[in-house]
């Protein structure tokens, strides 16, 4: 294994730091558990810069009551190999949760508006531990670019937010959500999908592509294209969470759609939790 791994905070402060001397530095934060979605990113961020650090780490701070951090899927040397073969320089993989909140953390990063609605609204508490750890990790990095799944649009968004707000002169990019051949979208969660919820999973995508064959046959009230997802959804069998048009730059609710305003879902496929969003106008 050639990729270089760190496990503390000021190792990869000082790995960081000796990488800008020598050109631009790509941040790729991550969970672990990668797939072809994080692959993804580290690619395009080792055709951005130089050098890329990917951070693993489960963060427990965006995970709520009853949430599955205990579960969370954890591939130590599979993660490594796939930072090695997508491009990682190095990786920072803190050994225990203390090394990112150490005895008596007290500071927190509270997002804005942009993390109400959605899985704001449902997941209390939840963008605050995302922007918290993130906002660490750019300080640590002091990164010039860093690299987001847009399956996780509401956190790209918070993230963005974030990073100009607080003056971090980071640059964060939004890629592409990747997809499986039958169109979902590729998750660390999909994981825990036995056989058949794994083929009733599709059903986001479906509801999707239901919403978008809707507005372009001229659909354009939100209530009527959410209706079209909804019904889908159920027709597959799943537990909808939410199915919600909104702007895809403030996340409020248009009054009327465009072919720019975001469908987002979210259903339960069996106890599985799992998230889809989409441009209404994009090619079905």
């Amino acid at each position: 294994m050639n990729v270089a791994v760190v496990t503390s905070a000021h190792d990869f402060r000082r790995a960081c730091q000796e990488a800008r001397v020598d050109g631009e530095l790509a941040l790729v934060p991550t969970m672990g558990s990668l797939h072809a979605g994080h692959e993804s990113l580290i690619k395009a961020a080792a055709q951005w810069a130089p050098t890329v650090a990917v951070t693993i780490f489960v963060n427990p701070s965006q995970f709520g009551p009853g949430e599955d951090l205990a579960s969370y899927p954890r591939e130590r040397a599979g993660d490594l190999r796939k930072c090695e073969e997508s491009g990682a320089t190095f990786v920072f993989a803190p050994e225990t949760p203390a090394e990112m909140y150490p005895p008596g953390f007290q500071t927190w990063v509270e997002p804005g508006p942009l993390a109400r609605p959605l899985c704001g609204e449902r997941r209390p508490g939840h963008f605050r531990g995302v922007c918290t750890i993130v906002a660490k990790l750019f300080a640590l990095s002091r990164a010039d670019a860093a690299f987001f799944g847009e399956k996780d649009y509401q956190q790209l968004l918070v993230i963005q937010r974030m990073a100009l707000d607080l003056n971090f002169g980071i640059e964060v990019i939004g890629r592409p959500t990747v997809r499986e051949a039958d169109g979902l979208a590729i998750s660390s969660r999909n994981s825990y999908l036995n056989r058949e919820e794994r083929q009733r999973a599709t059903a986001l995508w479906k509801a999707l592509q239901a919403a978008r064959r809707k507005f372009a046959e001229g659909e354009r009230d939100p209530a009527s294209l959410e209706e079209v997802a909804r019904q889908s959804l159920e027709a597959e069998g799943v537990r909808i969470d939410y199915a919600e048009v909104r702007d895809p730059v403030d996340l409020e609710r248009p009054s009327r759609a465009d072919a720019t305003s975001r469908l987002f879902l979210a259903a339960f496929v069996g106890k599985t939790r799992l998230i889809d969003n989409g441009e209404l106008g994009a090619p079905r």
